[in-house]
């Protein structure tokens, strides 16, 4: 017996004794953005860390391949001499740098063509903040931005609300995915409103990657649960008592949040219902 989630993948005869045991591996496909194949579907950012060796590390045990580069902060925290990407093997991730402290969309734009000459390539998440206070996206700059950026060949993952309508429009502008807010950035609340996640879900035809507010593990399987194809952290792993041990978390947490939402989960009931059968059952005296 093969089950087949994505990529076609073999069933493996295990022999023990008189008996030949079927194990079967579960295979999930990649998720794809624009030119880029991921098998992880978690991403990190690579600010706020107490060090550069614990960014590393986090980095690598998170399993992540995919991270993001604060294009204007890239100096911040790093050893004189030293550039960000001095730590950042090509080999290793794929970079995606961010337009993060942008507050109006020309800024964003200049931001995002500043990492494609810095040769971090097409690929750029975009943000466009409304307020300092709330660093909540600014939906008018927002998709005047993605408009300008999408023209340019850009491939645009675009931070956005939750708003399920904002999220409609920036893909109708042809970003490559939507990345809806859980919480404010950095805030550790967790998915808010998990009902607006789930009506951008019903209505993308581009990948939904849940994007700030993930504080704990437990954030990243709900964000999976709910069907998104990805998350991206930052604060949840950089800011926690030990980076490695909750990047190691978190990608269990992504593991076991996507395999459930393939597993499909059963439904809810008023009631319980006996998990034993009760065809058969011997009649009691």
């Amino acid at each position: 017996m093969q089950r087949r989630l994505g990529l076609p993948f073999p069933s493996l005869f295990v022999a023990r004794g008189c008996c030949t045991i079927a194990v079967v591996t579960l295979a999930d496909k990649p998720l794809v953005i624009g030119q880029h194949s991921f098998r992880s579907r978690l991403f990190l950012g690579t600010g706020k860390y107490p060090s550069m060796d614990s960014m590393v590390e986090a980095l690598e045990v998170s399993g992540t391949q995919c991270v993001t580069v604060a294009v204007r902060r890239m100096q911040i925290g790093v050893p004189d001499g030293k550039s960000l990407l001095d730590y950042l093997p090509r080999e290793k991730y794929v970079l995606l740098p961010n337009t993060a402290g942008c507050f109006d969309a020309d800024h964003a734009v200049r931001t995002a063509r500043l990492g494609r000459e810095l040769g971090m390539g097409d690929l750029v998440k975009l943000e466009v903040l409304g307020d300092q206070q709330t660093l909540l996206p600014d939906p008018v700059g927002t998709l005047e931005a993605a408009k300008t950026l999408v023209a340019e060949d850009f491939t645009v993952l675009c931070y956005t609300s939750d708003d399920p309508i904002l999220a409609k429009r920036l893909e109708d502008a042809g970003v490559a995915a939507v990345m809806p807010a859980g919480a404010p950035i950095g805030s550790g609340q967790g998915i808010q409103n998990p009902n607006n996640i789930r009506i951008i879900l019903e209505r993308a035809n581009v990948p939904v990657i849940v994007d700030a507010g993930v504080g704990t593990a437990s954030d990243v399987t709900i964000a999976f649960e709910l069907g998104a194809e990805g998350v991206l952290l930052n604060t949840g792993v950089a800011l926690a008592k030990e980076p490695v041990r909750m990047a190691r978390a978190m990608k269990a947490a992504a593991e076991a949040g996507r395999d459930a939402f393939l597993a499909g989960r059963i439904g809810r009931k008023l009631y319980a219902s006996a998990s034993s059968p009760t065809a058969g059952v011997i009649a009691g005296e």
